[in-house]
């Protein structure tokens, strides 16, 4: 009961997005607080007057690597010391594309936020775990990171770059007390499809329709909750959360 009460400050990147709202609801549901990280101020400051006074709002951009430096010095005392990483921002921004005819400023936005973003804020964050000798670090990845999809390289890419850069900084750290885990779900109902296709929802509809089913994110938020609740010897390495029909 001790460590879990002394676990309780949570920093959340894509926090206002579909699977950012359901992961940080489920984190203050938990008993946790949680500092909210996002670049799209509206929907930012809607959830954190949702939550109240067991979240924080950050307006930032996980690409700006000046602005993520500055950010664990910049956050107010009762939110300074971050025991849980959730690196979950990420896109796929005029995604669904055949390699040959796709946007090279397209891919490099997609790696610089899904991949370079997430190493960026994980290296900010961490210094003061590994001086405190505990933390987790949860870095959402996707079930493309293991089964390889025409039409999406440089989703792809990004997300094979976390599974990897997960599996080395676990291994880097495997003489603390830091836990990383990695979650690798299938196909959810977040806002990430749409985008995929430049903000057409009848595309996106067309795509969900075609795998029948879907992941909520809140199904997901379970998942890292699951991992964060074990034991402090227990860590989570990797989970694989699918829809019921795909393999």
């Amino acid at each position: 009961m001790e460590e879990a009460l002394e676990r309780r400050t949570a920093l959340l990147t894509g926090a206002a997005g579909g699977m950012g709202k359901a992961i940080a609801r489920a984190l203050v549901a938990s008993g946790r607080q949680v500092v909210l990280v996002d670049r799209a101020p509206e929907p930012l400051h809607a959830l954190q007057a949702e939550l109240g006074r067991a979240a924080h709002a950050v307006v930032l951009d996980v690409s700006d690597g000046a602005a993520v430096a500055a950010l664990p010095s910049a956050l107010p005392p009762a939110f300074g010391r971050i025991d849980i990483l959730i690196n979950n921002a990420g896109h796929d921004i005029g995604g669904r594309t055949r390699f040959d005819i796709g946007s090279a400023d397209d891919w490099a936005a997609i790696i610089e936020t899904n991949l370079i973003g997430l190493m960026r804020i994980s290296r900010a964050i961490l210094p003061d775990m590994v001086t405190r000798n505990r933390g987790d670090i949860v870095n959402m990845s996707s079930i493309s990171a293991l089964r390889l999809v025409p039409d999406m390289a440089a989703y792809t890419a990004s997300k094979t770059g976390v599974h990897a850069f997960t599996g080395v900084l676990r291994g880097e750290l495997a003489e603390t007390g830091i836990r990383v885990t990695e979650i690798m779900p299938g196909l959810t109902r977040t806002g990430i499809i749409a985008a995929r296709y430049r903000g057409d929802e009848a595309a996106a509809e067309r795509y969900f329709a075609e795998f029948k089913m879907a992941l909520a994110p809140e199904d997901v938020a379970r998942c890292i909750l699951f991992a964060l609740d074990q034991p402090p010897e227990v860590q989570i390495a990797e989970i694989v959360v699918l829809p019921v029909n795909r393999w």
